[in-house]
C-alpha cells in the first residue's frame, strides 16, 4: 500500500490542522504480562498449580495452535507536526503487507 509522506492532519499540540510528517515505526514486542498471554500460558501448562482449584484438575494443552492467525500484521504510524516538531501516534494501524511512503 502507498502512503504519502506528508499528509494534513490535526494537531492536538497547535490545535489547529497541519501539514504532518508520515513515519512508519517498527513494532514493539507484545507483553508476556497482559491478559491474554496469561490465558494462553495458564491454558497450555504453565503455571498450572495443584489441587482442584474450584474446578476438575485438567491435564496441560500440548497440541495448541492459535487457530484463525491473521495474515498480515497492523502498522505503527507516527505523525510529527511540521510546526511544533512533536509525535503523535493514530488511534489504529493499518492491515498491509507491505506500506510504501511516497
Amino acid at each position: 500500500m502507498k502512503l504519502p509522506k506528508t499528509k494534513n492532519r490535526f494537531c492536538p499540540y497547535c490545535r489547529k490542522h497541519t501539514s504532518h510528517k508520515v513515519l512508519q515505526v517498527k513494532k514493539g514486542q507484545p507483553s508476556s504480562l497482559s491478559y491474554g498471554s496469561k490465558k494462553r500460558a495458564r491454558k497450555r501448562g504453565s503455571a498450572r498449580g495443584f489441587g482442584n482449584l474450584g474446578r476438575y484438575s485438567k491435564p496441560a494443552v500440548t497440541k495448541f495452535k492459535r487457530a484463525g492467525k491473521k495474515q498480515t500484521k497492523k502498522t505503527d504510524l507516527k505523525f510529527m507536526c511540521t510546526v511544533c516538531k512533536k509525535y503523535h501516534l493514530p488511534k489504529s494501524g493499518i492491515r498491509t503487507k507491505r506500506l510504501e511512503l511516497v
